[in-house]
């Protein structure tokens, strides 16, 4: 255990931190951040039908999460260029840059006039299901935007104002981006969209495999056993996450059955009980340790944790502490086991629509996701096995706590 704690704070954690630093890979995890607030509003829709189920005349809200997550890929396509060019301080074409990323993902998802001469595009692909075509929009208009950043028509000493200096010169990237989507999307009659989901479904359907869905669960709480954040892996199981979610959303309107079970909110009613590391029985197995020290910590954090939020406890005890860092790996790695093989024999629903209100206390959070009880029965048997696992490793944490306090009073 030493040994892999002096690997990761040597070998890993740097390099971890170097990559949470990069100006393309943050880019993309700021800009899923920035896009939750939105897909909140749609969980809040998803509360309010409930309420529709049982008085058939309350209004269909429906119409709102057409403008929020119904749009998210547009909205993320605009701020990834916007935000890499405000990380690598050249602000000189960012709005230009926001509403290339948006035209271009437009290009690629073949929008245009229809025979009535109406603009159309079809939904699906500038809402989440579009979400790594945004991406790759986003991260190609950032690149041709950064080339041309440090070049200009004028001179350094002309007397024009800066700011139409900098509108002239955003003609060439803007014209170059342009004819790029003219030349794929309409000279050659290319789908971008289909192609760019084609390449990288290799990567979406290891994700929604057992072992990807596993795999990303214990990384999570692997990484942030060590004190870093999970929040790196964002663009990564966020993304994927989003587009199950979309797609599980359009086969059960379809009439079919949600099929992809990695999703923000499986991980929300299922994995993340009490936050990352399944901390919430944890906390509340600390109120009956014999040390003073963690049953003080346990009254700070129970609360917290029933409200999903766990840096108390993982940063006042398990980082760095090898008696509680084994069990935070092996808990969300059983636990995902579990789910997905409950989720994918039919016994739970899997979640198929948005719902990312994640500070609501387990179960209530379980049974929103997916109205189903059976999930309810699932979450509270998870629970009681991660009490399970977390007890004895607790109890032996409690011993040496309690007899370091008892060799300080004497």
């Amino acid at each position: 255990m030493k040994k892999i704690i002096e690997w990761m704070n040597e070998k890993v954690a740097p390099k971890t931190e170097a990559l949470t630093k990069n100006a393309w890979i943050s880019a993309i995890q700021e800009t899923m951040v920035s896009t939750m607030p939105v897909m909140v509003i749609s969980s809040f829709i998803t509360i309010l039908s409930i309420v529709k189920d049982y008085i058939p005349s309350f209004p269909d809200l429906s119409y709102l999460s057409q403008f929020t997550m119904g749009l998210s890929a547009l909205m993320v396509s605009y701020l990834i260029p916007n935000i890499i060019l405000e990380k690598m301080e050249l602000p000189k074409y960012r709005r230009q840059a926001g509403f290339m990323g948006a035209s271009l993902l437009l290009a690629m998802s073949k929008a245009g006039l229809n025979d009535q001469g109406m603009f159309a595009v079809d939904p699906q692909r500038i809402g989440a299901s579009g979400m790594f075509v945004a991406i790759v929009a986003g991260l190609y208009v950032a690149f041709i935007m950064k080339l041309f950043s440090s070049r200009s028509m004028f001179s350094q000493n002309t007397k024009m104002p800066s700011f139409l200096v900098d509108s002239f010169d955003s003609m060439a990237p803007i014209l170059l981006v342009a004819l790029t989507a003219f030349i794929l999307c309409e000279v050659l009659g290319l789908d971008l969209y289909a192609i760019v989901n084609l390449i990288l479904s290799p990567l979406v359907n290891i994700a929604q495999s057992l072992f990807g869905f596993v795999f990303i669960s214990f990384l999570m709480a692997f990484f942030y056993s060590f004190g870093m954040s999970p929040w790196f892996l964002t663009p990564v199981y966020y993304t994927v996450g989003m587009d199950a979610i979309a797609k599980n959303a359009a086969a059960v309107a379809a009439g079919g059955k949600a099929t992809l079970i990695l999703s923000n909110e499986t991980f929300g009613g299922w994995i993340w009980l009490g936050g990352t590391g399944c901390t919430l029985t944890l906390c509340i197995l600390l109120l009956l340790c014999k040390s003073e020290k963690l049953k003080g910590l346990g009254k700070t954090c129970v609360v917290p944790a029933i409200f999903n939020i766990n840096e108390p406890i993982v940063y006042g005890a398990i980082v760095f502490n090898p008696l509680l860092m084994i069990p935070m790996w092996i808990n969300p790695t059983l636990i995902a086991i579990i789910t997905y093989l409950v989720m994918r024999a039919g016994l739970v629903d899997i979640p198929s629509s948005s719902f990312l209100l994640w500070y609501i206390p387990i179960p209530i959070l379980t049974y929103l996701t997916n109205h189903d009880f059976r999930g309810v029965i699932l979450v509270l048997i998870l629970l009681l096995i991660t009490a399970m696992i977390w007890y004895p490793f607790l109890m032996a944490y409690d011993r040496q706590c309690l007899a370091e306090e008892n060799k300080e009073k004497k």
